[in-house]
């Protein structure tokens, strides 16, 4: 698709139409945790939103916390192409990033734990591209759902640029906008949790090796729970 260019963004203008209604149905429940894939959830949950390079080792990292999320699903977030396809996101002319929705319960996890592992499980300085995964749908991306995730979004990014600048790496390239009006798409059912179904299979997440300065509440130090409870 880019044949040595630079990946760019489509403007709204260059996106692809998509289509009024989805081209496949989301399977009902998710194949590690048992829980239905999508709302209404129950009452006390909340959502997260995340980008950060492919989306199937990115919804592992999230469903392997040892307790307090619901559920995870994989879909397309950020662009303008209503209900795209996987073939149509790759095609960098939708402006989609691959992304992970979180829902979580407060309670029991804090946004600030799932911020932590955003960030320790990617880089966050490569722009357009994770690794050998290169494209505008790979970006690293917080879609914040509430005014207290956007202000946690945004201080855990200067925490981060701060011990990040101090190793020697480069400046982060995390987009943080409100979910509010960029649509969450779900990815087709075989993406859905793809490395529960294929363990052996590719997974491009790779962190920066640094830790990001982001407290844990004691909450957050739980048990880990069984599959489906």
């Amino acid at each position: 698709m880019l044949f040595g260019r630079t990946p760019q963004l489509p403007t709204p203008e260059q996106a692809l139409a998509g289509r009024t209604v989805p081209a496949f149905e989301v399977p009902d429940h998710h194949t590690v945790l048992g829980t239905p894939l999508l709302g209404p959830y129950p009452e006390g949950l909340e959502v997260a939103d995340f980008g950060l390079g492919c989306f199937w080792g990115a919804e592992r990292k999230f469903w392997q916390l040892p307790a307090g999320v619901h559920t995870t699903l994989v879909g397309y977030e950020g662009g303008y192409t209503e209900n795209p396809t996987y073939e149509e996101v790759c095609s960098g002319l939708t402006g989609h990033t691959e992304a992970v929705r979180v829902v979580y319960d407060p309670a029991v996890i804090s946004y600030d734990r799932l911020l932590k592992t955003f960030w320790e499980s990617h880089d966050p300085t490569q722009g357009f591209r994770q690794g050998n995964d290169v494209g505008t749908q790979y970006r690293s991306a917080i879609y914040t759902h509430t005014p207290a995730q956007a202000a946690a979004a945004e201080t855990s990014r200067a925490a981060y640029q701060k011990v990040l600048t101090a190793s020697g790496l480069g400046t982060i390239t995390t987009e943080i906008l409100p979910a509010e009006g960029r649509a969450f798409y779900p990815a087709e059912p075989y993406h859905q949790q793809y490395l529960d179904k294929n363990p052996a299979g590719y997974c491009g997440i790779g962190g920066t090796g640094v830790s990001c300065p982001i407290g844990v509440a004691p909450a957050d130090i739980t048990p880990p729970r069984t599959p489906g409870n």
